[in-house]
């Protein structure tokens, strides 16, 4: 029986990506363009810009990495959201021109979703615990009766927002996660900061706010805040993580979203684990940060319920992953 092959669209936010995945898990293509700045954030217009400008090459790109012709896709997939609009609408109306341009099906699915079920098909996780951790969402995540229930997220901003508006707020660009690590390795002395976990809750802009008095104050060296930075809000993490664990009785963390890529967070998990007898699972660095192969694989899983008629077909910036019925299990 021949394979099937879905293509799939990311567009949630800063990262425009397509990816190529056939239903027996093998990966074709894996091609993204992001949104940098030198100074300052992300501006929604922008994004939306950026995103239009650059699809048609990344296309082209992953066609020929993939080796294939457009012709031989039997299924477009896109990210419907969460995410920012003028992003998202970008993905959603390339998914549908490309859909009507093939005659193949479309579907649209969960960001967030996305990124638990292309972990465990990589890693090989069977019942993980999602220790989900991105630029806007950061969210703990496990199935029970149905659903991929959140056991646990941020009360105000994502932790990657987070960083990066600490990295602007002292003169860095986006993303500023990758430069505060750096600074972060060399940091020799703790300085103390909130630790803000609620229940089964973290939240962050209190600490922000904390860190950007102590850098104005001249009396702290940057890469010790960095460092403490880290070390705070990880630890609040890796604490939520594992009384979800506890509370569920999984044996297994899969750790998802760009944050994940921070090779502390990576160390602070494993000590967790290994004292808790559990398993610890990281995909590569490429499937962490927002890619098409993500919206791909999940498209593929969500095959079933693709329409070629693109009525009622729309995206969903405010969607949750708690919203998604799992009818794939």
């Amino acid at each position: 029986m021949k394979e099937s092959i879905c293509l799939g669209i990311e567009s949630t936010a800063h990262t425009f990506g397509i990816g190529i995945i056939t239903d027996r898990s093998k990966v074709l293509a894996n091609v993204s363009d992001s949104f940098k700045t030198v100074k300052g954030g992300l501006i929604p217009h922008e994004l939306g810009v950026h995103h239009d400008e650059v699809k048609d090459k990344v296309l082209k790109n992953a066609l020929e990495k993939a080796k294939i012709k457009l012709n031989d896709i039997n299924l477009v997939s896109f990210s419907q959201g969460p995410g920012i609009a003028p992003a998202l609408i970008v993905g959603l109306r390339f998914a549908k021109y490309i859909s009507k341009k093939i005659n193949v099906p479309v579907v649209g699915v969960n960001h967030c979703v996305a990124h638990l079920e292309i972990g465990k098909l990589l890693t090989k996780s069977k019942d993980p615990v999602l220790l989900y951790a991105s630029g806007a969402n950061t969210q703990i995540i496990a199935y029970e009766s149905g659903k991929y229930r959140i056991f646990g997220e941020t009360l105000d901003q994502g932790i990657g927002n987070f960083i990066d508006s600490f990295a602007r707020y002292i003169g860095m660009g986006f993303p500023g996660g990758p430069k505060i690590e750096k600074l972060a390795l060399k940091g020799k002395n703790y300085v103390e900061l909130p630790y803000v976990v609620k229940g089964m809750d973290v939240s962050f802009s209190g600490i922000l706010t904390n860190l950007k008095v102590k850098y104005d104050s001249k009396k702290y060296r940057i890469e010790d805040l960095c460092h403490s930075l880290q070390e705070t809000v990880f630890a609040m993490l890796v604490e939520v993580a594992e009384r979800a664990m506890a509370h569920t009785g999984k044996k297994e963390l899969l750790l998802g979203g760009g944050v994940a890529c921070n090779k502390r967070l990576q160390e602070m998990c494993n000590i967790m684990c290994k004292e808790r007898k559990a398993k610890l699972f990281v995909p590569e660095n490429q499937f962490l940060v927002d890619n098409g192969v993500n919206i791909a694989w999940l498209g593929i899983l969500m095959g079933k319920i693709a329409k070629r008629n693109h009525k009622g077909i729309d995206i969903k910036p405010y969607e949750r992953t708690d919203d998604i019925k799992v009818m794939w299990k």
